[in-house]
């Protein structure tokens, strides 16, 4: 390779210049590890998720195949094993602001966009996810038998119907509940929260009426409510009723807005919020659009470095969420700083494929147009079928033959 693969015009040195590294390069962070920087070590892990790195012993290849690499990160030699060690001993707190910082420029980036539609605005999606650990090495994970997990609850912001982020995630063992880890994500916000029925609980929703919190939660098996007024319901839509009600047997809980529909294959949802400025349909259009968080994990697990942990601790779990999460953002901004109209996922592949090339080139790729237009799918015509050649060593029945069982003699 004629040029550095990390020179300031190459794809990566790109993606590594949206990362704010400044605090994590401060000498007294690094005080006792001057070989291995801090900043070294998260750079060569954000560079792990963005190729997918599947083991310690590809970390060894490609550092071995790339050693400009460490020069650029003023290193002139590190294994697998070392960055197995840092990264379990590195301070969370560390990958933490840094997914803050990384967030907040996101953020400023995105400040202008009017959310799901100009009506109902930014949401903020509640859930989590969880990661199934090996039960030899994990026991500090156990919950129940043959069930060792981790949990990362996390907070997805909707920025527009195309744009979605998390902006804050809290990483917990597996005994932590959906409530508990809601506590710490639910916080005062001009966005419309939006939770499964496992967020349900009376006490909680009352203070968020208290605290003027919007949101929109699924309500779950049966509960005692106290019907104050009935609100009129459009002929011929998915909506069933639109209420408001006092949740709760004791009659305690502060009025809220009860909306009840069925989805397209006739599933009652009910749906308690606090956005009386909506339409039915709006609030049952927020709740459906729940799902985008699921698409979010799912993306996370199959496109990045997630599911398959780098270390069976707790602190190299954690961090390993982080850098997930910070790669994430990464691939976003660099879909927005290009303007391009691409999936995140073939974003991804992009930039994968160019990673180590010219940035330039990078965008004449993505901008390229495909040399053919598909029409859709067509008709075809009925053809004959064609004879198909099984070969000769093959066993092949072209129906399925009733067995005969034979007597023995």
């Amino acid at each position: 390779m004629s040029t550095s693969i990390l020179n300031d015009n190459t794809v990566l040195s790109q993606c590594l210049s949206l990362l704010p590294t400044e605090e994590l390069a401060c000498p007294l962070l690094n005080y006792d590890n001057t070989k291995l920087t801090d900043e070294a070590l998260v750079k060569i892990f954000i560079i792990a998720q963005l190729e997918k790195w599947e083991s310690y012993k590809v970390f060894d290849i490609k550092i071995d195949a790339y050693q400009d690499l460490l020069e650029n990160v003023n290193l002139k030699k590190v294994s697998g094993s070392q960055l197995s060690r840092r990264i379990n001993k590195l301070d969370t707190t560390v990958l933490q602001n840094l997914f803050i910082n990384v967030v907040n420029q996101l953020e400023r980036c995105t400040s202008h966009y009017k959310g799901l539609t100009k009506n109902i605005g930014k949401l903020r999606i509640v859930d989590a996810t969880h990661i199934k650990l090996p039960s030899i090495l994990s026991e500090w994970a156990y919950v129940t038998k043959g069930w060792n997990v981790v949990k990362m609850h996390t907070r997805l912001v909707v920025a527009s119907p195309d744009v979605s982020y998390p902006d804050k995630v809290v990483p917990s063992n597996g005994k932590v509940s959906d409530h508990e880890g809601g506590d710490l994500l639910i916080e005062v916000s001009d966005a419309t929260y939006v939770m499964d029925r496992g967020y349900m609980d009376f006490y909680r929703m009352n203070q968020w009426i208290k605290d003027n919190i919007k949101f929109v939660v699924r309500l779950k098996g049966q509960f005692h409510s106290k019907t104050i007024e009935k609100y009129e319901v459009p002929e011929g839509s998915n909506i069933v009723s639109d209420a408001k009600v006092i949740l709760g047997s004791t009659g305690k809980m502060k009025p809220i807005r009860l909306v009840e529909f069925l989805d397209n294959e006739g599933r009652q949802y009910k749906i308690a919020t606090t956005r009386w400025d909506l339409s039915a349909a709006e609030i049952a259009d927020i709740y459906k659009n729940r799902w985008i968080i699921e698409l979010f994990f799912k993306w996370v697990k199959q496109s990045l470095r997630f599911v398959k942990i780098w270390s069976t601790m707790p602190q190299g779990i954690w961090n390993q969420m982080f850098i997930a999460m910070i790669a994430y953002i990464l691939i976003l901004m660099v879909k927005l700083k290009t303007n391009s109209n691409k999936t995140l996922k073939t974003i991804l592949t992009y930039v994968r494929t160019y990673l180590y090339q010219a940035w330039e080139r990078f965008i004449k790729a993505i901008e390229r147009r495909p040399k053919k237009t598909s029409k859709g799918r067509q008709k075809v015509p009925d053809k004959p079928k064609k004879e198909i050649n099984f070969g000769s060593i093959a066993l092949v029945n072209l129906e399925k033959k009733k067995r005969i069982k034979k007597k023995i003699i």
